[in-house]
């Protein structure tokens, strides 16, 4: 209760295990909601294009203006890009652990912020940039790379904003879905209109960083293109914060790592003692906690239980409702549940809750991994579709669009997607279904995964198109001159590996994050982007094999040669094209024996 300022009482709803930007409790009709999480979706525009102004042309910097060679180029831009997204990981921990999301947040865009000044001061430098090498053919020093001081300045930089980018997208998009309440079925469903729009601006920040600052860094210069991705991040902050006053933030609840071990470690444990092969679920007493076909609801969390008679008694403070059961998926954690004899100490021993939590992150990590191959295929966006793209004639009209703004033509159709999917599409779904959700999370991944498919089969195709042109123009040596065929072939391939990015990536944020416990979901929806970042280095992985493994024999690597017109690049597509089906049936295979954590389908 609170007192008004009539001297009367009033009451006031608390959201329990949420305060507000001053650590004090939260409360509903005053914290949450849309209007907390339409200042994350804004200021989301601004982190992805911060991130984008620097990331979509890093390669002509290094080449350009750090003397790399284009190979060392490819490999430092995935590096950073790489450990960008895993860093996010980081970011989620630490939202679980330790901090609040809006703390990490705060924190990360300045680190962010210095990452980026430190790169824009030595873009502007002379003294902190390597001699400038002459072009061939000419006299004078030859092109070496940055090296030494200078180039631990351009780490630096280079990492900080790495380091700043996990945390930011680690904590962001859960800080956002946080606002909702999740036991009411309109909390549930702005929430996931919240990722719709999330993915949107994310692209509304991409469009921006392709076109505009990829203009400025071409033809002003790359401190100005350092520099526009500075004040990005830094007007984020007090965008963020404006907002304070409304959010609701979740309070850290431990180390989730803690928890994972602890339950491996007892279950282990009692295996060695000769425990019951079910553990705690041969009882009759109890309910059974079990798991639901398909998403709607968000069930209350379970009741902390342990089985009384041979085990030690653990008290459970308030318990509200019946005692429950593990469930019966992975049967061998529910040894867990045991509490251990004294001699072993009370450390080991886990509640149900506990249990259950260790058992949704098990079962959604191979739903992680068949993504991969996903995120594998839209790796192709920055490296052989603009290849193939920069062959072909670029100009619309008087203008030629240069290569690393070719991004705009998928973040284009996401744009234009996500709006249409979330006010038509599910709506629409949701009256043929009678289910709260329309589509689930899992069979909108799985659409997406279904058009990489359909992407690298509809890529082969133009790459043949493309050398058909090439052949019969004569052109198949690399004549410095556009092909006769405009490029906008490549939109076909774009059109597709967008509209999966916006099904797999929007999905995968909900998803994780409706499924993971509440103590762990800042790090289970880091995981979207941990996908991401190995889908990239799986990538460079297979075009090692490939070229490796048709290499052998004195025969040519497929992808290698003078030229893009020497490839084989279309065999290459329908390996990825054989690989993405394989991989969809293999996530098809863990999807309808996946049962949700949330229980109940609402008419």
């Amino acid at each position: 209760m609170e007192e008004d300022g009539g001297g009367g009482a009033r009451h006031v709803e608390r959201w329990e295990g949420y305060v507000d930007w001053r650590n004090r409790p939260a409360t509903r009709g005053r914290h949450g909601g849309m209007a907390a999480a339409s200042f994350v979706l804004v200021v989301e525009v601004l982190e992805n294009l911060a991130f984008l102004a620097t990331a979509s042309n890093l390669v002509t910097y290094l080449m350009g203006s750090m003397g790399y060679s284009p190979s060392q180029s490819a490999t430092a831009v995935t590096s950073f890009m790489g450990t960008a997204f895993l860093l996010a990981l980081l970011g989620g921990f630490l939202s679980d652990a330790f901090l609040t999301t809006y703390t990490v947040y705060i924190a990360s865009a300045f680190v962010e912020l210095t990452g980026l000044v430190i790169l824009t001061v030595q873009a502007r430098t002379p003294s902190l940039m390597p001699p400038r090498c002459a072009s061939p053919g000419a006299g004078g020093a030859a092109c070496e790379p940055v090296s030494g001081a200078k180039k631990a300045v351009l780490l630096a930089g280079l990492y900080l904003t790495a380091l700043g980018v996990g945390g930011i997208k680690g904590s962001l998009p859960s800080h956002g879905a946080e606002q909702f309440d999740e036991r009411a079925p309109r909390g549930r469903k702005a929430r996931s209109t919240f990722f719709n729009y999330f993915v949107f601006c994310l692209s509304c920040g991409a469009l921006v960083a392709v076109t505009f600052a990829v203009w400025v860094e071409d033809n002003r210069g790359w401190e100005w293109g350092f520099g526009i991705s500075s004040v990005a991040i830094l007007l984020s902050v007090p965008l963020f914060a404006a907002g304070s006053s409304l959010y609701r933030n979740k309070l850290p609840t431990g180390s989730p790592l803690t928890t994972i071990a602890k339950v491996l470690a007892a279950a282990a444990l009692a295996r060695r003692r000769g425990g019951g092969g079910g553990g705690a679920q041969s009882s009759s007493n109890g309910a059974v906690i079990d798991r639901a076909p398909s998403p709607a609801g968000s069930a209350d969390d379970m009741d902390e239980y342990c089985k009384s008679g041979d085990m030690e008694e653990i008290s459970i403070s308030d318990a509200a409702s019946p005692a429950a059961e593990p469930s019966r998926e992975l049967a061998l954690l529910n040894r867990a549940v045991q509490c251990q004899p004294p001699r072993h100490g009370r450390r080991l021993a886990c509640t149900v809750q506990e249990v259950e939590d260790v058992k949704v992150v098990l079962m959604v990590l191979p739903i992680f991994l068949s993504t991969i191959m996903l995120n594998c295929c839209l790796a192709q966006l920055s490296t052989f579709s603009v290849e193939q793209a920069a062959t072909m004639d670029t100009r619309v009209g008087r203008l030629t669009v240069p290569p690393a703004s070719l991004p705009v033509f998928p973040v284009t159709f996401i744009i234009v997607l996500a709006p249409v999917y979330d006010h038509i599409i599910v709506p629409f779904a949701r009256r043929v279904t009678g289910t709260e959700t329309g589509i689930t999370h899992l069979q909108r991944i799985g659409t997406g995964l279904v058009m990489s498919v359909v992407a690298m089969a509809v890529a082969a195709a133009v790459e043949v198109k493309r050398k058909d042109v090439a052949s019969r123009s004569g052109m198949l040596e690399d004549s410095g001159k556009p092909l006769p065929i405009t490029f906008f072939w490549i939109a076909f391939q774009y059109l597709f590996l967008g509209s999966a990015d916006l099904f797999t990536l929007a999905g995968l944020l909900e998803f994780f994050f409706s499924e993971a416990p509440p103590r762990m979901r800042s790090l289970a929806t880091s995981l979207s982007w941990a996908s991401l970042a190995l889908g990239y280095y799986l990538s460079s992985v297979l075009v090692s094999v490939v070229n490796s493994a048709t290499g052998r024999g004195g025969h040519r690597p497929w992808l290698q040669g003078a030229s893009l017109n020497h490839y084989r690049l279309e065999r290459f597509y329908w390996v990825m094209c054989v690989l993405s089906s394989i991989n969809y049936l293999f996530f098809l295979f863990l999807a309808v024996r996946y049962k949700y954590r949330n229980a109940g389908v609402i008419k």
